[in-house]
């Protein structure tokens, strides 16, 4: 990897993690909660979103699936509903 044009400076932490600078996690569809796979590649460490770990949406999709009944909900408005999903 000897072409750095793009390439960012970031501080490790104590914790040993990064923060991928906001432009690039824009760039790059990164939100939080994403899966992320750190692999070594020709000596250099590369990031690369999790194989299979689908979009932030399907992954909220997925977790709401089933969590409720239109009869649970009947009546109720979206905010109702909205707070009912957040545990409120």
């Amino acid at each position: 990897m000897d072409d750095l044009s793009g390439a960012s400076a970031v501080v490790l932490n104590s914790k040993g993690q990064v923060t991928i600078p906001a432009h690039l996690r824009a760039k790059f569809g990164l939100h939080a909660g994403d899966e992320v796979e750190v692999a070594e590649v020709d000596g250099a460490l590369q990031i690369v979103r999790t194989e299979g770990a689908g979009t932030r949406g399907q992954r909220l999709v997925r977790r709401l699936r089933n969590t409720a009944t239109a009869r649970d909900v009947a009546g109720m408005s979206t905010d109702e509903i909205m707070a009912l999903l957040r545990g409120e």
